[in-house]
């Protein structure tokens, strides 16, 4: 069969591994693959990047620059730029970014750029990982047609799959070696060899696999759809049950007691990240192509892209009820990563939230221990300059006490809530940050 010689090289650790791609994604698989005592080869555009990992430093809170420099060191993971590494490699796993447009249609301009690269420097025997979350059929539609240019055919000549990535930034307990894996190969012996290796990093009971790609990148978007449509659902309930006086978080809580038929969600200010914002869109415009409208799923994507409208608001009623007006208010807002502990910033809910409050004339500004700076830029919420940079400012007593409002947007667990509470005049928590607080108790307004 012609995955054996590729197999063989895997479980023998005399294969090549080339991860193009260094993101929260491509990093962690390339230190595992160097770790598990395969040469790999670290590719990306970024030069900034490459020096660093270079230096033995890691800029991915998941991967240590103790790991990073002990791999670098003794020659198994080689970072770089120069596409030229790619001769000779017996795998690429590709881990690029899929984002969406201003149309929330896919855009796929670095997951073509990548198999073009690849597809000059492939070889026989070769195999061809997609890791980036994107529609069924991107694999076989997208990414085949470019390398089949070659000439070489793919389950003949060399070997093409779709493995989702499972990554979850900031995760303490799930990471690349103990996640299971889905593989979906554009043939059989595609499968074979893209399991043979995988299972260099994962134990083959926890390798899943699937009748080809499309049934793999399905699977990524289920899990991500599935997750939107539960904080929808939450979402919206939380609004009815401001109109209620019904305390939301207190009923999850209470239904998160039954041991069955229940998987608490919370809601929030919105959703950030790279998935849960962008796959529904993705599978929405899929979808289309055949007729068919994903009505549930682009309603929940439309709820949860509602709620930093609904944010601002609170802060606004909040404001209000004291007697102030949001323009020309202080407003510190804490938080401005996606979610806590990680220091990734995109899509990130608290972002529109700043940019909003900002745009009605509010004087705000934000600290996150994790997020030193962040660049605002061509967005429709702020007028004037078409960029604006702002820093993190330092977090005192004397800075809450002259807030208007202090808006808890993300609870890194570094916060001293019943600290910040105690100097702030109004709070509005939209993350149930302040729930066992007592003590200013009436400066608090949840979300």
């Amino acid at each position: 069969m012609p995955h054996r010689a590729f197999t063989r090289k895997v479980e023998t650790k005399q294969a090549t591994v080339a991860v193009i791609g260094l993101g929260y994604v491509g990093l962690p698989i390339a230190v595992a693959f160097a770790e598990s005592g395969l040469t790999t080869v670290a590719l990306d555009i970024d030069h900034e990047k490459v020096d660093r990992l270079r230096g033995g430093v890691s800029y991915i809170p998941d991967v240590s620059s103790d790991a990073v420099a002990t791999q670098v060191q003794e020659g198994r993971l080689l970072p770089g730029t120069d596409e030229a590494v790619l001769d000779g490699m017996d795998a690429a796993v590709i881990c690029v970014p899929t984002p969406f447009t201003k149309a929330k249609s896919p855009d796929l301009t670095a997951v073509v750029a990548s198999a073009e690269m690849v597809a000059r420097h492939l070889r026989s025997g070769q195999l061809v990982v997609l890791q980036s979350t994107t529609y069924p059929g991107t694999t076989e539609e997208v990414v085949r047609p470019i390398l089949e240019r070659t000439g070489l055919q793919v389950g003949h000549d060399f070997f093409l799959a779709f493995s989702p990535e499972r990554i979850d930034p900031g995760n303490r307990r799930y990471g690349v070696t103990n996640t299971p894996k889905v593989v979906g190969g554009c043939t059989p012996a595609c499968t074979k060899a893209c399991v043979a290796l995988f299972e260099i990093l994962i134990a083959a009971d926890q390798i899943h696999q699937v009748h080809g790609p499309r049934a793999a990148e399905m699977c990524k978007l289920l899990e991500n759809t599935f997750r939107s449509v539960n904080i929808a659902l939450v979402n919206e309930l939380l609004k009815l049950g401001d109109r209620m006086g019904i305390d939301l978080w207190e009923v999850i809580d209470a239904a998160a007691t039954k041991p069955f038929g229940f998987m608490p969600f919370y809601p929030g200010p919105g959703v950030g990240g790279h998935c849960i914002p962008v796959d529904p869109y993705y599978l929405a415009w899929k979808a289309r192509e055949y007729d068919f409208h994903t009505k549930f799923i682009e309603l929940a994507a439309e709820t949860n892209a509602s709620m930093p409208f609904y944010t601002v608001r609170k802060v606004t009623e909040s404001l209000n009820r004291g007697g102030r007006a949001v323009k020309a208010a202080k407003i510190l807002i804490l938080g401005v990563a996606f979610k806590r502990d990680i220091d990734d910033p995109r899509n990130s809910p608290a972002l529109e939230v700043l940019k909003m409050l900002a745009g009605q004339g509010a004087e705000v500004t934000y600290h996150d221990p994790y997020i030193p700076k962040v660049a605002l830029s061509e967005d429709r919420f702020l007028t004037g300059a078409s960029t604006a940079t702002l820093e993190s400012v330092p977090l005192t007593a004397a800075r809450l006490e002259a807030q208007d409002c202090v808006l808890i947007a993300v609870a890194h667990r570094c916060f001293e809530f019943p600290w910040i509470v105690r100097h702030s005049r109004l709070v509005v928590d939209a993350q149930n940050a302040t729930k066992m607080i007592q003590e200013g108790r009436d400066k608090i307004v949840k979300l």
